[in-house]
């Protein structure tokens, strides 16, 4: 739908195994039904929990920017998104990002620069950003043309794919609803609060959604959407000192008891909206050096 407008465990004597079907393929290191191998768990050395910065580049930021669509999608213009994406593309160039903006996206346009981006070599870059701005629904983004899967977009970079982001972050910023869901609110108390290895190709992904699942993702007409506003004024602020989830967590905060839908239409006045930090992410991540 639119987004509306305004520490691993080490085995003991037995080995680790999946919760999932038997398979009965031969050999010690038997393939799970996910298509890893499974096998005995092994220790480790210690570990660095903080990614490495320590590259010539800090990583390309790619921003799908998506406004007007086919009218067979039955979508509407998405009018502000072009201040997310300009804010967007100065806060992550400002941190030293690579950044480059692609305006009004077919499906297979989308699919085919984030295929381009993922073939291309990141053995010098840190890290990797996208920030996705479009229609949405749950699982599914927009391109101007029709709907796709989420997951096969981000699929590209998975450690299997992209080679050279193995072990490094790679970030999704994603502003697009995920449902009809609309959030009433609650009232509720204030207070003031060396060694190579195998990791999982699902690994270092972060996923930052504008709103939780099933919901409605507003965005003002003028000043944007109210996660991408929050988004950048938090990086623009913290990101010298506070680590990144740390910086999610205030831009929840913000989006969460600072802004509220102002709207004639019925039902749709007085609403909350909390965004949703899915992390992959096996390290901390700090933008400064």
């Amino acid at each position: 739908m639119s987004d509306v407008t305004d520490a691993k465990k080490v085995a003991g004597s037995g080995g680790d195994a999946a919760d999932a079907k038997p398979v009965n393929n031969q050999g010690s290191n038997q393939q799970s039904s996910d298509g890893a191998l499974q096998m005995d768990a092994k220790p480790h050395g210690s570990h660095s929990y903080r990614y490495s910065m320590n590259y010539p580049s800090i990583g390309q930021c790619i921003i799908i920017n998506n406004k007007n669509f086919d009218k067979k999608t039955g979508m509407n213009i998405r009018n502000g998104t072009d201040v997310d994406a300009g804010n967007m593309m100065k806060a992550f160039k400002k941190l030293g990002y690579k950044t480059t903006v692609y305006n009004d996206q077919t499906c297979d346009q989308i699919s085919k620069t984030l295929k381009k981006v993922a073939s291309d070599d990141h053995s010098n870059a840190a890290s990797f950003v996208c920030v996705l701005l479009s229609h949405g629904d749950e699982g599914v983004l927009f391109g101007t043309d029709g709907s796709m899967p989420l997951k096969g977009l981000t699929g590209y970079f998975r450690g299997d794919h992209c080679k050279t982001l193995v072990g490094k972050p790679k970030l999704f910023f994603i502003q697009a609803c995920r449902g009809t869901g609309l959030d009433a609110g609650i009232e509720a108390d204030s207070s003031d609060a060396g060694s190579t290895e195998r990791i999982p190709v699902e690994a270092d992904f972060l996923y930052a959604y504008s709103t939780a699942p099933g919901y409605y993702s507003w965005r003002n007409t003028m000043n944007g959407s109210w996660f991408i506003q929050s988004l950048v004024e938090m990086l623009e602020k913290y990101h010298k000192e506070l680590e990144l989830m740390h910086i999610l967590t205030r831009v929840n905060h913000k989006v969460a008891l600072e802004f509220e839908s102002a709207s004639n239409i019925p039902g749709y006045d007085a609403k909350k909206q909390i965004p949703s930090i899915v992390s992959m992410l096996t390290k901390e991540l700090y933008f400064s050096h």
